[in-house]
């Protein structure tokens, strides 16, 4: 298996390390050619002085040169300061103090008869050695600065590939692509992904193919050539995607979209080029592009608006490969994304892209599927409660749902428990849905009543709602960027009616209120509640076909693209929008400081109690006002569990998509209440 295990480690390259080793190789020479460095040469007339003055104390005779170096000594070598010229001074302007000195020879043979004259006459006493010249130190003087310039030149050649595709400016087009085929001991299948039936019903049918492709070829059907994952993220497309070739048992080539983006020109197309011939030599086989938005963008009608040219050259050449006049036979082309909208259409037509598999946030079954596989690992005791947990979870991917698991094991571990117990799965979802308890922060006594009312207002108007969300337990503990919060266990719905979402605007709106009439003030904490309330009256107004005035219009677009900079209605609409959104608004306002002012009591108890208390659960606010007159399926799971304990708040049922073809346009699934006090 190709991985990046297999590659060589070693210490990362640093540009800085090259110019410290030409600096090195200089100051190398410039010693060589001073102080102790290389012989200083000097005429045989000067020599000869030397020699008269007893000055020499040995001779090396280089016999292959005709050249002698011979050792001065310590009264001689400072003599020779005074002979030599000032043209023969090195460059840096220190004369040399060296004791050996070189002098040109006519013959080592004549050369031998002056030394015998010279022993005879007393003039020198020491040894004569023959040897021969080597060049070694000149090479390296003359040849070492061009060499070291080649070798800094094929190591940055080398650098400039990438490690992914084997290295070298040569190998710059080459796939990155990693291979893991299906004697990988890794080997992920069905069995490891939890939830997404749907999606793997649909993506079965690739998995047959790869298996048996006679059956469908004698029929004289053909294999989609590509399937498209869309989905939110951390809902497991990658990990689908790896199971489908686990279960196919094939080789599966994984690839990030933003692998085939280069600085050099062409590199992209060339690099789709590779990966398409790797996946013809080893078919039947899959490949895998994630995140395939980085090259797939739709392309620019306009030049002037084209983004980035390089993008859209491998974006054709990946059109091309998966479509062209070459047969991809065997080679099945597996995408993700979160941005399907913006693809270029003509990736996404039959042919290319033949299927979208949409992969969602799991239900209610997939949640407990999903926690199924993520405790396989985690002891846990008899407390821990699936069903519940996959409840207080809605909205939560299958990534989210692994982080609860694992953030649990760590609370348990933190308190030194020998297995994961209920409430440290609890304690795990009110620390990631809100974040971390802040008890250390100040708050005035006058915060603290402000929060208590906020809460308690918003806890009393969603009791005495119908589509109200059943209340799992208010606080006023900071946590995260949040001061107080009311949590709440939505009803998962598939299509919301208006009252629900007039509720929800009058639930938003209660803190507000409560603010208002018994405190006579209001503050900055309702910001999260007015920011999300207007975003619900906008959405019912402008894309559900809510409005009294508008009925059954909806301005919103699915593709993002049709309005470009021109809103799609006047500016006298434009008004009517607003006071449509602002009547909504006002109505609401209005509704629950009715509900506050009949449970007035209630009220005031439930934000006494709280303030006293700083946490109160469901059993408190049922003995306050009793039990609600509308209650949910999720409730009587409550009762029956007879535990009411901290999950999602109360954001986690806004609007959803009234049908298929609708998106919700509602805030994050968190109540952040007084975030900004």
């Amino acid at each position: 298996m190709a991985d990046n295990n297999n590659q060589r480690k070693g210490p990362k390259f640093n540009i800085f390390w090259m110019y410290g080793l030409v600096m090195v190789f200089l100051l190398m020479m410039l010693w060589m050619n001073q102080d102790g460095g290389s012989a200083q040469e000097i005429s045989w007339t000067q020599f000869e002085k030397i020699v008269s003055k007893g000055g020499v104390e040995a001779i090396t005779v280089y016999t292959n040169k005709d050249y002698i170096e011979a050792e001065l000594n310590d009264s001689a070598a400072r003599d020779l300061k005074d002979l030599v010229k000032p043209a023969d001074q090195p460059m840096f302007g220190q004369q040399p103090t060296t004791n050996r000195v070189t002098v040109q020879i006519s013959s080592p043979d004549k050369f031998s008869d002056n030394v015998d004259r010279w022993k005879s006459d007393g003039l020198f006493k020491g040894e004569v050695k023959y040897e021969k010249a080597n060049d070694y130190s000149m090479i390296l003087i003359y040849f070492g600065p061009v060499l070291l310039f080649i070798a800094l030149y094929w190591f940055l050649m080398r650098r400039m590939g990438g490690g992914g595709a084997g290295g070298g400016i040569f190998n710059v087009g080459k796939s990155k692509a990693r291979l893991f085929d299906k004697d990988n001991a890794n080997k992920v299948t069905f069995k490891d992904v939890a939830g997404l039936a749907e999606a793997k019903v649909e993506i079965a049918e690739i998995v047959d193919f790869l298996k048996n492709p006679k059956h469908y070829t004698q029929l004289g059907g053909k294999i989609p050539k590509g399937a498209l994952l869309v989905g939110p993220p951390g809902t497991g497309k990658t990990l689908l995607a790896k199971a489908v070739a686990g279960e196919a048992d094939v080789p599966f080539f994984s690839m990030s979209g933003s692998d085939f983006v280069e600085m050099f020109v062409g590199v992209g197309a060339s690099r789709v080029r590779d990966l398409f011939r790797q996946a013809k030599e080893k078919a039947p086989c899959i490949v895998f592009i994630d995140e395939i938005d980085a090259v797939g963008r739709a392309r620019g009608s306009k030049a002037s608006m084209s983004s980035n040219d390089e993008r859209e050259s491998t974006l054709n050449q990946l059109l091309t490969e998966m479509d062209g006049f070459g047969s991809n036979s065997g080679v099945i082309i597996l995408a993700a994304t979160n941005r399907a909208d913006i693809l270029d259409k003509a990736l996404l037509r039959a042919g290319r892209f033949d299927r979208q598999i949409y992969v969602e946030l799991p239900e209610l079954s997939d949640r407990k599927e999903i926690f199924q596989v993520h405790l396989r690992d985690v002891k846990t005791d008899g407390s821990v409660d699936l069903d519940l947990l996959s409840r207080q979870t809605p909205g939560f991917s299958g990534a989210d749902i692994a982080n609860v698991c694992n953030e649990a094991a760590l609370i348990a571990a933190r308190h030194k428990k020998q297995a994961v117990q209920r409430q440290d799965f609890m304690d795990a979802i009110d620390r990631i849905v809100g974040g971390l308890e802040k008890r250390s922060k100040v708050i005035t006594d006058e915060e603290r009543r402000s929060i208590a009312v906020h809460e308690a207002g918003h806890a009393t108007v969603s009791w005495h709602l119908r589509y109200g969300d059943p209340l799992i337990k208010v606080t006023i503990v900071p946590r995260g960027k949040a001061l107080g919060a009311a949590w709440y266990l939505p009803e998962e719905r598939q299509i919301e009616p208006k009252q629900a979402l007039l509720d929800k605007i009058c639930s938003l709106m209660a803190g507000r209120v409560a603010e208002d009439m018994f405190l006579g003030i209001i503050d900055t904490g309702a910001l999260n509640d007015l920011e999300r309330a207007t975003k619900i009256a906008y959405a019912m107004v402008t894309y559900y076909g809510m409005s009294g005035k508008m009925p059954n219009i909806s301005y919103y677009d699915t593709s993002g693209e049709a309005y470009g900079f021109t809103k799609p209605y006047s500016e006298d609409r434009a008004r009517t929008i607003d006071d449509e959104v602002q009547a909504i608004i006002d109505e609401q306002y209005e509704r629950a400081r009715e509900i506050l002012s009949r449970y007035q009591q209630g009220h005031h108890e439930l934000a006494d109690l709280l303030q006293k208390r700083e946490v109160i659960y469901t059993e408190d606010a049922e003995r306050i006002f009793g039990p609600r007159q509308w209650q949910s399926r999720t409730e009587a799971i409550l009762k029956e569990e007879d535990a009411p304990v901290a999950t999602d708040d109360d954001s986690s049922s806004t609007a959803v998509p009234a049908d298929d073809d609708s998106t919700t346009t509602t805030p994050p699934p968190f109540d952040h209440n007084n975030d900004n006090q």
